[in-house]
């Protein structure tokens, strides 16, 4: 029992160290590409864990972003962290997976409160702002067809 005490407790030291060194490469790079890529995930992270505490976010999309942001800082993934370069690539894609799907249940504001980084990175993670169709449209234009 001691023993799986103790590897918990270094895993969380380890996992809490390495998420401080990035934040801090993050700070100290100079503005640009590198320090916007170096940003990202802890940006991700951070906006998921802000809008999982927004009470204008529906329940579901808390669920979705509460599993992100724990399977990110989690040591247990589908594909291994030591394997160079695609061992974070999992972490990446579920981050902005459900980022995505949170922008579909709440407003750009409620999106860019709570993200940290660059809004341009932001806006182009989730996509342009879809304007809907009215319904009462396309059969105007059938209408019109049918004369």
């Amino acid at each position: 029992m001691v023993g799986w005490v103790l590897g918990i407790g270094v895993t969380v030291v380890v996992l809490g160290a390495s998420c401080l060194v990035l934040a801090l490469v993050a700070w100290l790079l100079p503005p640009g590409l590198a320090k916007e890529i170096a940003r990202f995930v802890p940006c991700c992270v951070r906006a998921a864990f802000v809008l999982r505490r927004d009470p204008r976010v529906p329940r579901r999309a808390k669920y979705v972003l509460a599993f992100a942001g724990l399977y990110t800082l989690s040591g247990i993934n589908v594909i291994p962290d030591f394997i160079p370069v695609i061992g974070l690539l999992d972490n990446v894609i579920v981050l902005v997976v459900a980022l995505r799907y949170a922008s579909r249940r709440v407003t750009r504001d409620v999106l860019f409160a709570a993200w940290s980084g660059n809004p341009a990175v932001l806006d182009r993670l989730i996509g342009r702002l879809r304007v809907q169709r009215d319904p009462d449209d396309s059969r105007r234009r059938r209408r019109i067809r049918g004369r």
